[in-house]
């Protein structure tokens, strides 16, 4: 399969956890992207360009493991679709399911750690050249609740690392955990956050900024997600 050619690009991921909801706030905000991508259920959701759904189809068509997301998973990727869903393998009985350019997308990074769909995805911007790409809903741990997290933070994180390599400016949903994204700018250093006077990190268009705390003043909420760039 010929990869798209996507350089310049700017390319919005959408996937499922409560980040995701900063799309809508910056979508209403007037932030364009090129190419919106989905990862599984919110291609029922969200209007798409691509969506990723790494599980074989049958899981969805054939068995209930997937829970709540089973019948609308099912009824999505039974029906043609305007958008490429891209799986680890087509099924008859999913007219829009493609293959995953595996063997392209490897050559093209150097890479194969995929231990989640998300990672498939990433390792598809990386390979087709995306210039810029904003995360949402990739959160895999809530410090509201500790107790529960996802698999697969390690390998996203592995790929915004693999992007900035590439020259990609990755931007993260605020909310986000990635990255440490929602904890505070003055808690973000370890050691210097026990200082009395802690240092705090600001990023500011992929500029790493570090002041004691009390020089800065609370920026506003940026309407889109916090910028990280090699």
């Amino acid at each position: 399969m010929e990869l798209p050619d996507l350089k310049g690009k700017r390319v919005a991921i959408v996937a499922m956890g409560s980040s995701a909801g900063a799309y809508i706030t910056a979508r209403c905000n007037s932030i364009e992207y090129d190419e919106v991508w989905t990862i599984n259920a919110t291609g029922s959701v969200f209007p798409c360009n691509r969506m990723f759904m790494m599980d074989p189809p049958s899981r969805f068509i054939d068995d209930d493991v997937a829970g709540n997301q089973t019948m609308t998973m099912r009824n999505l990727i039974t029906r043609e679709q305007p958008f490429p869903i891209y799986s680890c393998t087509t099924d008859d009985r999913c007219p829009s399911v493609v293959d995953f350019p595996l063997q392209e997308v490897m050559q093209g990074t150097g890479q194969f750690y995929f231990n989640n769909t998300p990672a498939y995805a990433m390792g598809f911007a990386a390979a087709t050249g995306v210039s810029e790409l904003h995360l949402f809903g990739l959160d895999y741990a809530y410090r509201q609740n500790i107790y529960v997290a996802e698999a697969g933070r390690a390998c996203v994180e592995f790929w915004i690392g693999i992007l900035n390599a590439k020259g990609c400016a990755v931007v993260i949903s605020p909310t986000s955990s990635l990255m440490d994204t929602d904890v505070p700018p003055e808690e973000k250093l370890y050691g210097y956050h026990r200082l009395d006077d802690p240092l705090r990190l600001e990023i500011d268009n992929g500029q790493f900024t570090v002041k004691k705390n009390s020089l800065f003043t609370q920026p506003p909420e940026p309407k889109d997600g916090f910028l990280y760039k090699g």
